[in-house]
């Protein structure tokens, strides 16, 4: 399984939305230089108010390309980067992969995924009625989030519009990714 980062992002301040770049250094344990969400341990303001010792398992944010398609038969625009993600892609089910995931981005980056992003009423801020579009329930009532993955840097490197993106899946059994 393979695809294609279609753009990326950064904000060095705590903003809803960050900014499209030429390329992004992502750095080994820590995440996006001069990214707000850059750290070993939690940045995001409502994880640190709980416990800002905890593990930053947040460090890259990627989405799916395809999801602005899905939300604009809605009748909602969105652009990379508008919903504060790092890095945007296309060709890959992000939300279908385990936990674990390695994906290997360009000639030297490799993110794990680590769980699922959880949209808050700051989408609705952005655009009313976006929330309800990205946060719904499956058939059998289940919660079901489509607003992108979180992952943790584990190799470093420059990170580029039209890099491949190579899916390494972990060992099994695979576990499903939910909310970090």
């Amino acid at each position: 399984m393979s695809g294609t980062v279609t753009a990326v992002s950064s904000n060095g301040e705590y903003s809803f939305t960050k900014p499209n770049r030429e390329s992004i250094t992502l750095l080994a344990g820590l995440g996006v230089e001069g990214d707000v969400h850059a750290g070993v341990t939690v940045k995001h303001r409502s994880r640190v108010a709980q416990d800002p010792t905890q593990p930053n398992l947040r460090q890259v944010h990627l989405i799916h390309e395809e999801l602005f398609t899905q939300v604009g038969e809605a009748g909602f625009t969105v652009k990379p980067g508008e919903l504060g993600e790092n890095i945007t892609t296309r060709g890959i089910d992000l939300l279908g992969l385990p936990v674990g995931t390695l994906l290997r981005i360009g000639d030297e980056a490799v993110v794990e995924l680590t769980g699922l992003r959880n949209p808050c009423v700051q989408i609705d801020n952005f655009q009313d009625g976006l929330l309800k579009q990205v946060v719904g329930r499956d058939g059998a009532g289940n919660l079901v989030r489509r607003a992108g993955v979180m992952s943790i840097v584990r190799a470093g490197g420059i990170v580029r519009p039209g890099d491949s993106i190579k899916v390494e899946l972990p060992a099994e059994p695979h576990r499903p990714l939910d909310r970090v």
